[in-house]
């Protein structure tokens, strides 16, 4: 390995990371401010309600869920809309990073919430802004320019 692709290997991580950070600081903040929709079926209805109020949306999915072949259909119907109504889509990994974020709880006792599709909305009162929106948004926009549609980023366990 050449030294280039060394630097290029730690830029990537980097920027992997720091999209990572921005990722979780945008969950909580639109947590916190009742702008996150979580859910395949409950993102599904508000696309079809309000479509204009969804300002990105997080297809979440580990590795051993990548052959589930129903949620994959969900995902390409999900991505389509967002291409056609331009809204911001990202793929990322890390259930159960999410699961923490979002305050689930780790017993087996209760059924946990589909963490599959999430989404943030724009609420049209009161408009928030989050340094974390705009990096992931920033972060598409650029993934797009190198004809990545649908960019992936890596949410890192603590």
């Amino acid at each position: 390995m050449t030294l280039e692709e060394i630097v290029a290997c730690d830029r990537a991580a980097q920027k992997m990371q720091t999209m990572s950070d921005a990722v979780e600081e945008l969950l909580v903040a639109a947590q916190r401010q009742d702008c996150l929709t979580v859910g395949v079926y409950e993102s599904a209805k508000l696309m079809n309600v309000d479509p204009d109020s969804v300002v990105l949306c997080l297809l979440a999915v580990d590795e051993e869920e990548e052959g589930d072949i129903a949620l994959q259909i969900h995902f390409t119907l999900i991505q389509a809309f967002c291409c056609d109504n331009d809204i911001n889509i990202a793929r990322v990994s890390g259930m159960q990073r999410l699961a923490e974020l979002l305050g689930e709880p780790a017993d087996e006792g209760n059924e946990p919430r589909d963490l599959h599709c999430l989404l943030v909305t724009n609420p049209h009162t009161d408009s928030w802004k989050s340094q974390g929106l705009m990096a992931v948004a920033n972060f598409c926009e650029e993934s797009r320019g190198n004809n990545q549609w649908v960019p992936y980023i890596a949410l890192q366990d603590r």
